[in-house]
């Protein structure tokens, strides 16, 4: 599971762990969505014809950046080929690059087991599901 490392410019200090995600944008289906947000923030290429799922589903409040945010949760599940899977911050926008300072490839076991700060805090449920499926091969 790919996660990218950051922070709420508002809290430098109290850096997470999150998935890949953004807004599904005018006339866009949330599988396009995923597929376009993971090349813009990750630089991976997929097609939305790979993804699968979705595996959960949820509504969110938070605050970032000084604004209060709602965000409905779609999370999809593609693999990448070892090749495609070099990650790369180049598409982002600029505050992206500027508060995301990391990424990492997580296993279940590595999620359940860590003391760092991830999210959704149920990410090692839906990995679960995710395997459980067996539709990625």
């Amino acid at each position: 599971m790919l996660l990218l490392y950051g922070f709420d410019p508002d809290r430098p200090d109290r850096p997470f762990w999150f998935t890949v995600g953004g807004a599904v944008e005018d006339g866009e289906t949330a599988v396009a969505a995923a597929a376009r947000e993971l090349f813009e923030e990750a630089g991976i290429r997929a097609d939305a014809g790979g993804f699968r799922g979705p595996y959960g589903t949820t509504t969110i409040s938070f605050d970032w950046g000084g604004y209060a945010i709602t965000q409905d949760q779609t999370f999809y599940a593609v693999r990448v080929a070892e090749a495609a899977s070099a990650v790369s911050f180049e598409h982002m926008e600029q505050i992206e690059k500027d508060t995301t300072t990391a990424y990492r490839w997580w296993s279940v076991a590595e999620l359940e087991s860590t003391e760092e700060k991830y999210f959704p805090e149920d990410l090692a449920d839906i990995v679960r599901k995710i395997i459980a499926a067996g539709e990625l091969g």
